[in-house]
């Protein structure tokens, strides 16, 4: 049995730490809500922050809510390219060893920060239930293959994240979804093309070893 798994395009946007915004934003100022996101208790909120790389700007971006412990802001591989930092694949909260930017408001305050830019990984937010139901854990690498016509896409390496939390959603940055072209409710399903723990770099090295499976 699989689950219809609606995919959701996450566009460049940040998650900001309180001692950050206030330093863009004026001491014991606080995030304002605009309205929830798919996942349980995260929002938009009202106010806006660019970035600045080596070679250019990404203006007005989205900050999602509640505050984080950790400013991490979240990119495509164009974003990058766009404002010259390099485009690091990382799941979300994972940023040692990655780029910084500048950040700076409408007003014109500014704040670098060292590091925190990623492209986020391709992942599915599930349940427990779901995550049984599905017979894959936390932290799994799955493929899924979307629902489309004419560019149906199989995604490959794609992080399973379990809480009872969560929301089922599957998420992708503007890039992945531009891949593929669907409706206005994409979704797609996990496929199992191979066992437990295979990824593309181990088919890959099967293929180019003349190895068909």
């Amino acid at each position: 049995m699989s689950i219809k798994i609606p995919i959701e395009t996450s566009a460049r946007h940040i998650h900001i730490s309180k001692a950050d915004f206030e330093t863009l934003f004026g001491e014991g100022q606080e995030l304002h809500y605009v309205k929830e996101l798919s996942q349980p208790g995260q929002y938009l909120c009202k106010e806006r922050i660019s970035i600045r790389g080596p070679k250019g700007t990404l203006e007005n971006m989205a900050i999602l809510g509640p505050f984080r412990k950790e400013t991490q802001v979240e990119l495509s591989l164009t974003d990058t390219r766009k404002i010259g930092l390099p485009g690091i694949i990382r799941q979300s909260g994972d940023t040692k060893g990655t780029p910084g930017c500048t950040l700076f408001t409408e007003s014109g305050q500014t704040l670098d920060i060292d590091h925190g830019v990623i492209v986020a990984k391709r992942h599915i937010h599930m349940t427990p239930e779901e995550a049984l139901a599905l017979r894959v854990r936390d932290n799994d690498e799955v493929f899924v293959l979307t629902m489309s016509y004419g560019r149906t896409v199989i995604y490959a390496d794609v992080v399973v994240r379990v809480s009872r939390s969560f929301r089922l959603a599957m998420h992708v940055d503007t890039d992945e979804a531009n891949a593929f072209s669907s409706d206005a409710e994409p979704y797609g399903v996990i496929i199992k093309l191979f066992g437990d723990g295979y990824n593309t770099h181990k088919w890959i090295d099967e293929v180019l070893s003349g190895i068909h499976r």
